[in-house]
């Protein structure tokens, strides 16, 4: 497995997190939340955006029984025009946006030729239309400002390997990685002041596995019993997250750390490094695609 390399000392676009603006995206539960405790925490002022309303309002209440300057704004990130409300609000409350962090995310399961249309108009908006919505509004925006900033995205490991019966999720994080490597280059070409990390994480025990609570009415598959095997997936997908050692506020720990010191690629588990190393060698040996999922 490829050791961690020392990266180079690059001088962080931001230096001062007081009174700094946050929207962060899922910010209701899990990792966004974990986020939103620990950017509350340095002094910042939060923007959480959330489908799941009654989460959203408990959060925002808690936050501000704790003197956190917050706003909850109920999103459905994968539509354009919430997300463009999003940044009104944000703009309104507190004249400017410093830290994006695109952060939602749903996880349905099947095999590639399983997964009816709504699953894919379901992932793709929520994955990766949502990304790309908070980058095309919130961008413009931070660069306006000629401020220091910095752009957090969240993917997954699944967005470096290539595993069965997780194809649709996949394809989505494949995408929101690719995305977030351009849009670095992008703003390094430009100079601009705002930096970009690329969170990876495996599994941390969040709601992720139960994000079909949150699947819009119109995208809803409609009602059948499932096979033995679907529900052993289903099963084993909860437990494996459940079980997971690293919690979201330790990747919420490494996210700040990540911010501070400019480093782009953000990877929790670093014993996931072998898989990714396994598949990047049978892409440049042009061997058959190792299932990285089974235990070496």
């Amino acid at each position: 497995m490829l050791e961690s390399q020392p990266f180079p000392s690059l001088e962080a676009p931001m230096k001062e997190f007081r009174d700094k603006v946050a929207v962060i995206t899922g910010g209701a539960s899990g990792l966004g939340l974990a986020m939103a405790k620990r950017f509350a925490a340095e002094g910042m002022k939060l923007v959480l955006a959330d489908i799941e309303e009654d989460a959203l309002r408990r959060v925002e209440q808690e936050f501000r029984k704790a003197k956190v300057p917050v706003i909850g704004i109920w999103t459905d990130v994968s539509r354009a025009q919430d997300i463009e409300r999003l940044a009104e609000k944000a703009l309104a409350t507190f004249g400017g946006v410093h830290v994006l962090c695109n952060n939602a995310g749903v996880a349905p399961g099947g095999a590639v030729w399983e997964n009816t249309l709504a699953d894919w108009e379901w992932v793709l908006g929520v994955n990766v239309w949502g990304v790309i919505h908070g980058i095309r509004t919130f961008l413009p925006i931070m660069l306006r400002q000629d401020t220091e900033g910095h752009v957090i995205n969240t993917a997954s490991v699944a967005g470096l390997l290539s595993v069965p019966n997780m194809g649709s999720y996949c394809v989505s994080k494949h995408a929101v990685v690719t995305l977030t490597e351009c849009l670095y280059h992008d703003l390094q070409q430009r100079e601009a002041k705002v930096g970009v990390s690329l969170l990876c994480p495996a599994y941390v025990p969040t709601a992720i596995a139960d994000s079909e609570r949150n699947r819009p009415a119109m995208l809803r598959n409609a009602p059948r019993n499932k096979t033995p095997e679907e529900i052993s997936r289903e099963e084993a997908l909860r437990h494996a997250v459940s079980s997971g050692r690293i919690s979201a506020d330790d990747v919420a720990l490494m996210v700040f750390d990540a911010m501070q010191a400019n480093r782009f690629y953000v990877l929790p588990h670093p014993k996931i490094k072998g898989a990714i190393q396994t598949r990047m060698e049978d892409i440049l040996l042009e061997r058959q695609p190792t299932d990285t999922s089974r235990p070496s």
